[in-house]
């Protein structure tokens, strides 16, 4: 192993602490030439057209799946997570890829427009080009499953693309450029730099085209901010306070086994994962009784239901939000303040959450749950939508499940299930307020990495002309008709 310096830093497995690989800190020039190599690719990227991406992104899919287990041992390797979890993580990413080149050429074709009876002698269609050269800055919970979103609808839009993943998956980064490289036509086409905070920043400063970034809030507002300065667009995907909502006639049983899994799996590190339940007072009772006896079967730790904490910062987050609860008065069904164990956390469910509590307010992203009671939906509904995030949202409810989904201030909703949307690839991906904006997956992904160009030329000259210094009287007098007769 390589001694680490300020051009290299180490790769931890988070459940041992053991380092299981060196990476190279890239520096701000290294960046710069990356984004660089980039643009010098661009063009022959773009001219390849539709069919012959697809093609390519058809044949890097194949690599992937072919070699699932290999890249689902990394992904649990450098994260902590099941393997059952990885495997589930990196099968999605596999769709996503797979649509995003089969359906670039349907969804950003030019389309014609009806130029109307006054433009009638010209003819109008609509572009949607490629940027250029996107940064994508990728997190650390979904090393795989989170940046394909945007990697694979902004190669199949046309860009080449730049990628920093996380410092705590860099191998995971290079594993998927390794493998793009093996079915790539040429170099720089996908490209994937590892290092620091700094080296993310410095990818947000280089001369790219559009930034795609995946993390936290405060983060993100840096990103937005610096790509603002220089006029270029962002897509900012970032943390939720997800609400999962019980109707009195929901499957409670069901909604219990499903909230409990979205709140627990990967450690509960799941930006659209749950971490507040309003459930209706008739039923809370037996919701209460049914998770609480579910999660006694739950357990972190090695090859068990979760892994650690990926991000050991994170735990003092994690208690923050624990100490503050029980402070306040919630009484623990499951896990107490003694949860956090480094590096794992314990179950931890908590009821009669006072709505000023951290762990109502802020983003736990930890093996935590709230459950508080209310009298009606629109209780509920009003305390879903009581905060400053808004990405995803599950609702209870056999008979109200469209009408409670409808009112909730939120990009996704999935009704009588969890994180559906994440897993249908024609449907878009990304929040609201305080969790980011734009958009990956579905026509909308795809859209995301285009610009629009309209396109106008003459299909015939008219006897007259409107727009030149020698428009006569009789063409003011043809128009002015015109209008008239239409309006």
């Amino acid at each position: 192993m390589s001694t680490t310096t300020l051009t290299e830093f180490p790769s931890h497995n988070p459940a041992t602490g053991e380092v299981i690989g060196t990476y190279r800190n890239a520096s701000v020039e290294d960046v710069n030439a990356a984004v660089a190599r980039a643009h010098a690719s661009s063009r022959a990227w773009q001219a390849l057209g539709f069919a012959g991406r697809k093609k390519v992104l058809v044949a890097w899919d194949a690599v992937i799946s072919k070699r699932l287990s290999e890249i689902t041992e990394l992904v649990a390797l450098e994260t902590g997570k099941p393997l059952s979890d990885a495997s589930l993580e990196i099968s999605l990413a596999i769709g996503h890829l797979d649509w995003a080149a089969k359906n670039a050429a349907r969804y950003l074709s030019p389309v014609t427009r009806n130029p109307g009876l006054i433009m009638a002698n010209m003819k109008a269609r609509v572009e949607r080009a490629p940027y250029g050269v996107v940064g994508v800055i990728g997190p650390w919970n979904y090393p795989v499953f989170t940046p394909m979103g945007s990697i694979a609808y902004s190669l199949a839009a046309g860009n080449t693309v730049v990628f920093k993943p996380s410092e705590y998956t860099p191998g995971v980064g290079e594993w998927l450029g390794a493998t793009f490289a093996e079915v790539a036509p040429f170099p720089d086409i996908f490209q994937v730099i590892t290092g620091l905070g700094a080296t993310g920043q410095a990818l947000t400063n280089a001369a790219v085209d559009k930034i795609a970034f995946t993390g936290s809030t405060r983060t993100a507002k840096k990103v937005a901010a610096a790509a603002a300065d220089r006029m270029i667009p962002t897509v900012l995907e970032c943390g939720g306070k997800d609400p999962v909502i019980v109707d009195s006639d929901a499957n409670i049983k069901k909604a219990a086994e499903y909230a409990l899994w979205l709140a627990m799996s990967n450690a509960g590190q799941t930006c659209i994962g749950a971490e507040r339940v309003y459930v209706h007072h008739a039923v809370a009772d037996e919701f209460i009784r049914e998770i609480g006896d579910m999660a006694k079967e739950i357990h972190p730790g090695i090859n068990k239901n979760y892994g650690p904490a990926t991000m050991p910062s994170q735990l003092n987050v994690i208690q923050s939000h624990i100490d503050d609860a029980a402070a306040k008065g919630a009484k623990f069904l499951i896990g107490g303040t003694d949860s956090v164990q480094p590096p794992f956390v314990q179950p931890t469910i908590m009821l009669d959450v006072p709505e000023d509590s951290l762990a109502i307010t802020e983003e736990t992203f930890g093996p935590t749950l709230t459950i508080n009671r209310v009298q009606s939906m629109d209780e509920a509904v009003a305390l879903a939508n009581a905060t400053r995030y808004g990405l995803g949202a599950s609702v209870w409810s056999k008979r109200n499940g469209e009408k409670i989904a409808s009112q909730l201030v939120t990009g996704m909703v999935s009704i009588n299930s969890v994180i559906g949307f994440a897993g249908v690839a024609t449907v878009p991906f990304g929040g609201v307020k305080d969790s980011g904006y734009g958009r990956i997956h579905g026509p909308e992904g795809l859209h995301e990495f285009t610009y629009l160009r309209s396109v106008v030329s003459e299909r015939f000259a008219l006897p007259f002309a409107f727009t030149t210094f020698k428009r006569t009287k009789f063409a003011d007098k043809f128009l002015t008709s015109v209008i008239k007769f239409l309006h």
